[in-house]
């Protein structure tokens, strides 16, 4: 194993305090409890949106911590959900008196800590919601979920609730928003490699050569099925194939297409996946009305991507285009 670490055990408190150090003027870090928070936090009357989750899928989720997009993110170690405290803790940080949500990809620690969390916060007199996001067709249940696991849709959620919240919308109508995006995004992914958790020193599983697993999850989760490598026309069509049939997706929609890296694969492949995609749904009569390529919910160093589709109409399309300036995601004013 050769990776940019000092001590394994360290790695995530690490990370968070560089990231706090390199953008100092859209986060600040809290160390104990560890999370980011937007540095102009709480915002008055504006409702606060939270999200987090285990450490190792950068720059999920303090990479999108900043104006239009999250108010506050709750790492865990590596591939471990945040305790409650964590989660409490930023929920006080963040708390503008319009309410909190809660983003919570549905993985069964996440779920459990930060419902607790959110008891614990309406026991203060915070109002407070929960979405959870399960965009991942691969599979049902996991060792790690009870149902689908929630994975690169996770950032299409947090960008265009955000957007609903910097808006003026209340608490209500934020979560309204978010159930929607929930609602219209699906997910596949491919592993072309395992990646390896620092403080465990070796692969989470075994690929060969020429081997690929269809339907990983972002922790190296098993996923549908193992089988030969093929071109990337040919895997990208077995990963869109169950998205589109899941939904499904029809002639004449129009999507956000995100075609997401796990850690290790090039940009030049990701175009290329991306390309490919285009092929596919162009074939469909899917029109691809909004584009986002490159790595935004990773596993460690997996090579590999995944796919994901939102179903668009015109106030989802507006609230993605809207402005966003955190360290990962930004454009407009």
């Amino acid at each position: 194993m050769k990776k940019l670490i000092n001590n394994p055990s360290d790695v995530a408190a690490e990370s968070l305090a560089g990231m706090g150090l390199a953008h100092p003027d859209l986060l600040r870090v809290h160390t104990d409890p560890a999370c980011a928070v937007r540095v102009d936090a709480p915002v008055a009357g504006k409702v606060a949106l939270v999200s987090g989750g285990g450490s190792g899928h950068e720059p999920l989720h303090a990479g999108f911590v900043g104006p239009g997009m999250l108010d506050a993110a709750v790492p865990g170690a590596v591939f471990t959900s945040p305790t409650p405290d964590q989660v409490q803790a930023a929920v006080a940080a963040v708390d503008g008196g319009a309410g909190v949500l809660l983003l919570v990809k549905n993985y069964t620690g996440d779920v459990l800590n930060f419902e607790m969390a959110a008891e614990l916060a309406a026991a203060e007199g915070v109002a407070v919601e929960t979405v959870v996001v399960d965009d991942d067709v691969a599979v049902q249940d996991s060792t790690y979920t009870a149902g689908r696991r929630g994975v690169a849709g996770t950032v299409l959620v947090e960008k265009i609730a955000g957007a609903a919240a910097a808006r003026g919308d209340d608490l209500a109508a934020v979560a309204g928003i978010a159930r929607r995006v929930v609602g219209a995004t699906r997910t596949m992914g491919v592993a072309l490699t395992a990646c390896t958790v620092p403080h465990s020193g070796t692969p989470s599983f075994e690929l060969g050569e020429q081997e690929i697993e269809i339907g990983i999850g972002i922790h190296g989760e098993p996923g549908r099925e193992r089988r030969p490598l093929v071109p990337a026309d040919e895997l990208v069509r077995l990963l869109l194939d169950p998205v589109l049939a899941d939904l499904p997706f029809e002639d004449g929609d129009r999507v956000l297409l995100l075609v997401n890296g796990m850690g290790a694969t090039p940009l030049s492949e990701l175009y290329v996946a991306y390309r490919a995609a285009r092929g596919v749904l162009d074939g469909r009569g899917v029109t691809v009305e909004r584009s986002l390529v490159g790595n935004y919910t990773t596993a460690l160093d997996m090579a590999g991507c995944s796919v994901t589709l939102l179903r668009l109409d015109d106030e989802l399309r507006d609230l993605w285009d809207a402005p966003v300036h955190t360290a990962a995601l930004r454009w407009g004013a």
